[in-house]
């Protein structure tokens, strides 16, 4: 059964609730007027369909007579984590997107964000307004951080407790459905983080309700949830009826799912595989087709193939291994998990292949790791240089911009716009934005604020050493994260956000970078000079590109592919804020050519 409160017009509504350990259960009413109106038990549910119940009242559930908790399905928890649900009416929203039918996924610029520090004002409908200079930019998807109800105002969101509910803080529902509609308008699509893997640590009341947890596992953050084992198939449905309610409520145009390699599920249907056999089913009712796409540490295709071919049937995966390439790359940096990276050949993997790690030994793991994803097309790898993860567990929140050079942004912005794949932009990233992106949390119990204090500095006791500890728990971090969107249009900024906006421009226009195929690709590496050239083609369509990683200019003499080659971008010049091009504006067979360090030429034939 779908679980939840469900207005039904005329001021009815039906209360249902998962609560199999319980022998009484009522919905105590707290606001307008209160009273308890007791339900009626439907096999490990409870239900009851109530008169005089209008949109805004507020409620909790009482379990066997002596304890209140919110629903578990609530849909808004105006008073925060430990506060009555409220009874919410969908159908008032006057909805303007009736004609859109989404955006493929191979053409997909994504914008990923965090709605509390993107704006001063923390809001969706801040966010609003800057939708068409992003759009000017050339995103057409911007991607939230979760938005799911969590402690306090200040939250990756990865502490989210109510699945269904939209954060207070941030606008709640009508404010959440106003942003999806004006991104429609604008031709964007959104995107949505959802955490299918844990449930935040404070205000998670699950376990009174009934075996949402298993002990069979041991989970990254607290006990894993329960789906596979004794009683799972509601937990099961609780996700499964999440994933559907955003894509049906809300109009959101993809999914994407928090650490999918945390499911830990061994029946012979995974989780994953059931989910994407669901909206596959709304995608046909619908008309239109809705994305998920898994973020997953193994590198394992299986959450790639289609079902028929015994995979997940997810439409997408997160590449980390592209970025820890890049990084290397960028910065030197050969602590943690970087030590497995490195190397412009392995780079160069990542754009003919997809996974850096197609089983092979990693030396990080101290395991061999990965599956081939040669078989597989670029656009179901999601693929980044900078996001939340890797700039907010910094000790320091330092972004790209405070680790590398100008010229080195350049060239990381040429090798995310340029590769075969869907590419993800961190907020701020476009203009070299200087603020920190910092991990921090709003929460009220003091010995969790302790407990995450203490587990922030065990993680960076091994990763990321460098400089003071920043307290999470501090309304000063989050206020250092804010975005100084006001700079983008000063100096390297603008130039860089310029280059990002022409890039992007290149990249929809030229062929052979349209289209994202990874078959007629070529990417040779030359690691002594630490260089890569990249050559793609799309029938009459080609492009060849110079990346010079190293900080010294190198001369070779390259073997060309036939064409008739022009320069049409080169980040060494002046315009770039460069020290000047040095190559030459058309490619000859033979020819001698000095790349200047840390820069990149794209031509065109």
């Amino acid at each position: 059964m779908d679980a939840g409160a469900f207005f039904l017009g005329g001021d009815r509504c039906q209360f249902t609730v998962w609560a199999p350990l319980h022998k009484q259960v009522a919905v105590n009413i707290t606001s307008p007027r209160a009273r308890v109106l007791p339900m009626q038990s439907v096999g490990g549910y409870w239900q009851v369909t109530a008169e005089n119940i209008a949109p805004g009242t507020t409620y909790f559930y009482q379990l066997d007579d002596n304890t209140e908790r919110p629903d578990p399905a609530s849909q808004f928890q105006p008073d925060g984590v430990h506060g009555p649900s409220q009874v919410i009416d969908h159908s008032t929203f006057s909805w303007s997107d009736r004609q859109w039918r989404g955006i493929p996924l191979d053409e997909l610029i994504i914008y990923e964000l965090h709605t509390g520090t993107f704006t001063p004002e923390g809001t969706f409908e801040a966010i609003i307004p800057r939708l068409p200079e992003l759009k000017a930019l050339g995103v057409n998807a911007i991607e939230l951080m979760p938005v799911a109800q969590f402690p306090g105002n200040r939250n990756w969101g990865y502490d989210g407790v109510y699945t269904f509910a939209v954060q207070n803080s941030y606008g709640g529902p009508d404010g959440l459905k106003r942003l999806v509609n004006a991104c429609h308008e604008q031709g964007m699509a959104i995107v949505l983080d959802v955490i299918y893997n844990h449930f935040g640590p404070e205000g998670s009341y699950f376990s009174d309700y009934g075996p949402y947890f298993t002990e069979k596992y041991s989970g990254v953050w607290g006990s894993a949830l329960n789906f596979d084992g004794a009683q799972s198939y509601p937990v099961r449905q609780y996700f499964l009826q999440n994933a559907l309610y955003w894509f049906e409520t809300y109009h959101i145009d993809m999914l994407r799912l928090d650490a999918t390699d945390h499911i830990i599920d061994l029946n012979a249907k995974h989780f994953l595989q059931e989910l994407a056999e669901r909206v596959a089913e709304l995608s046909q009712r619908q008309g239109r087709k809705f994305y998920l796409t898994a973020e997953n540490d193994v590198n394992d295709v299986r959450i790639l193939r289609t079902i028929d071919e015994g995979g997940y049937g997810m439409d997408a995966q997160w590449n980390d291994g592209f970025h820890h390439c890049a990084h290397t790359l960028l910065t030197g940096e050969q602590i943690g998990y970087y030590q497995d990276y490195g190397t412009c050949k392995q780079l160069a993997k990542a754009m003919k292949q997809g996974f850096v790690y197609s089983w092979e030994y990693s030396p990080f793991r101290d395991r061999w790791h990965g599956s081939d994803s040669s078989a597989l097309p670029g656009h179901q790898f999601v693929v980044c240089i900078q996001n939340h993860d890797q700039v907010g567990n910094r000790m320091l929140g330092d972004r790209l911009t405070h680790l590398v050079s100008f010229e080195a942004l350049k060239l990381g912005a040429a090798v995310l716009l340029l590769s075969p794949n869907v590419p993800l932009l961190f907020m701020g990233e476009e203009y070299g934005e200087e603020a920190p992106f910092l991990y921090f949390v709003s929460h009220t119990d003091p010995n969790l604020v302790e407990a995450v204090r203490a587990g922030r500095k065990r993680e960076f006791a091994h990763f990321h050493l460098e400089g003071e500890y920043v307290d999470p728990q501090s309304e000063d971090t989050f206020q250092r994260s804010q975005l100084r969107w006001e700079t983008r249009n000063e100096g390297k900024h603008k130039v860089l956000r310029d280059l990002y906006q022409q890039l992007i421009q290149l990249r929809r226009t030229i062929p052979a970078l349209k289209k994202l195929d990874k078959h007629n690709l070529e990417a040779i590496a030359l690691e002594d000079e630490k260089l890569l050239l990249l050559h793609r083609w799309s029938a009459e369509s080609q492009i060849f590109c110079l990346m010079n990683f190293s900080d010294n200019a190198v001369s070779l003499t390259p073997k060309i592919p036939d064409g008739n080659w022009q320069k049409i971008l080169d980040s060494a010049d002046e315009t770039w804020l460069g020290s000047g091009a040095k190559l030459p504006t058309d490619l000859v067979f033979g020819r001698s050519l000095t790349i200047p360090g840390v820069s990149f030429a794209l031509y065109q034939a």
